[in-house]
Parts: C-alpha cells; structure tokens; sequence
C-alpha cells in the first residue's frame, strides 16, 4: 500500500524520502553521540576529582584520554590547557559538540514540507492540463493529479513530523546534559583554583 502510494505521489516523492534518510542518518548520529555523553558521566567525574588529587593534572589528563566519549574529551582539552592558566582551562569547557548536526534536523524539518507543498502544486499544475487537454471537468479526469497533490502534502508533513519528535527528545536530552556538565565543570575549575591556592 505504501509503495503503492509513493509511486502514485509522482517525481516528488523521491526528493522527500531522501530527506528522511538524510534526516534518519544524523538522528543516528545524535543519539549515539549523547548516548555517549550520558555513559557513567558522574562516575568519570569523580574519578576525575580522585586522580586530581591524588596523582596530579598529569595522570588525569591519561585519564581522559584513555576514557571513551565527548565528555572526557572536553575534560582532555581543558586539562591539556593547564599549563596555559586555568582560564584557559574554563574557555575549552564548552558544551557545543552536543548542539553539532542539529541543524541538519532543523533543515529536513523545514525543507520536507515545501517539498511536499511543492509536489502539491505541480499536481494540480498536471490536473489543470489534463481540463485543458481533455476539454473537460469530470472528476476522473482531475483525479490523479489531485491524488498526487495530496499525497506529496502528507508524506512531505508526515518526514517533517517524524523529524521533530526525535528533534523535541534531542534537545530535551542536550538541556539536561548540558546542566550536569556545567555543573560538573564548575566544580573541576574550583577544585584547580582550590589545588593552586594550596600550592602557594
């Protein structure tokens, strides 16, 4: 039934469903991504906390890199930057690899349905032309145009609809993640002004 439909939707159909895998590949990537990011996050943390204290910058900064994942690479490039001051160390904490790709979400959510609308014109574009050549105004004559017309609407909204939701759950998901991080964050760059204040 599907393929049925898909065919009968005309040309436009295949530019809509290449914006769904498009879409469905970088949904992919998001949710390994913060799938990553969430993986004994707060355990890693105070690892972080104990190394820090007990084996130095050195051997935490080993640490990051040996762990898996966005998080201990953010970690791994603050840490990296010790030697330069600890402002530095706060400039290279920064949460933005968790909004990366969301954009390409943003734009199958927008596109899809132009495409559709799009579809939707050209179908009683080829509805009008078949009055015209047929000289006539029955509804047999107008039907399939008109079932094009609707039918690229509908799958170009359905792409977009299917898009959003994973998109609504991404962000709700980054917001949360990006919290614990700054917080986290925070409290690493305290605990080096609170290690270098101990040092003088």
């Amino acid at each position: 039934m599907l393929v049925e439909f898909f065919v009968n939707g005309g040309p436009f159909m295949w530019p809509i469903l290449l914006s769904l895998v498009f879409g469905l590949a970088f949904v992919g990537e998001r949710f390994y991504s913060l799938i990553m990011s969430s993986i004994n996050a707060d355990k890693f943390y105070t690892d972080v906390n104990n190394t820090l204290d007990s084996e130095g910058v050195d051997a935490t900064v080993e640490l990051c890199a040996n762990t898996n994942g966005p998080v201990a690479e953010i970690f791994h490039a603050g840490l990296s930057r010790m030697n330069r001051g600890i402002g530095e160390v706060e400039k290279s904490l920064e949460m933005s690899f968790l909004e990366k790709n969301m954009i390409w979400l943003n734009a199958v959510i927008t596109i899809a349905p132009m495409l559709g609308f799009t579809g939707t014109v050209a179908g009683m574009i080829s509805a009008f032309d078949a009055i015209a050549a047929a000289d006539d105004i029955s509804p047999a004559v107008v039907a399939g145009g008109i079932s094009q017309a609707l039918l690229t609407t509908a799958f170009g909204l359905i792409v977009a609809m299917i898009i959003q939701i994973f998109q609504n759950v991404f962000v709700s998901r980054i917001d949360k993640l990006v919290l614990d991080m700054e917080e986290h964050s925070v409290q690493l760059v305290d605990h080096l002004y609170e290690m270098e204040s101990n040092k003088k």
